[in-house]
């Protein structure tokens, strides 16, 4: 499958069914929980059907050295606070934390969109004891707007970055 983004190390590109295997030792992960089969399956089934509705997605990380797909990172859209909010996610297999490449799919992705689609603002938003994960968006150049609790009881910090500043970092 052609790349969308390509960085430094990694291609991002469409997820398929093919990436059920690499996907599923993402998500069955230490970080990404007991997901079971059948939700690693809707994973792919909702980034495909985030593909088509806006055209853009989580997309699968591939390491350019081996070709071997380590984790899922893109924007989707998301209820954050009172309404649907593009985000910056990202999932990477527990080995390859720690080595930048979370930072760099990232920042590609928060790059694309900024550049492909007409949003003033991106979020991110996590647990709120997800050190790394908050680490990685004020890298992103994201600022904390505020804790939030989810409809399912999690309470998560929220960061953006809007267009302005984005541009200004660019600079």
């Amino acid at each position: 499958m052609k790349p969308i983004i390509e960085t430094e190390r990694t291609l991002l590109r469409e997820m398929d069914e093919d990436d059920f295997p690499a996907l599923s030792k993402v998500l069955h992960g230490p970080d990404g929980g007991p997901r079971s089969d059948a939700e690693v399956h809707r994973w792919i089934s909702w980034c495909r059907d985030c593909y088509a509705k806006y055209g853009f997605g989580h997309w699968a990380v591939v390491l350019k050295e081996t070709g071997e797909m380590i984790g899922s990172v893109g924007i989707s859209m998301q209820m954050i606070d009172d309404g649907m909010k593009p985000e910056v996610g990202y999932h990477l297999r527990s080995d390859y934390h720690r080595m930048g490449l979370g930072k760099e799919t990232a920042a590609a992705c928060r790059d694309y969109f900024f550049e492909n689609f007409d949003f003033d603002e991106v979020y991110s938003y996590m647990n709120k004891d997800n050190v790394a994960s908050y680490s990685l968006a004020l890298a992103n150049g994201m600022t904390y707007l505020h804790l939030y609790t989810t409809k399912g009881g999690e309470v998560c910090r929220v960061y953006r970055i809007t267009r302005d500043e984005w541009e200004a970092i660019r600079r």
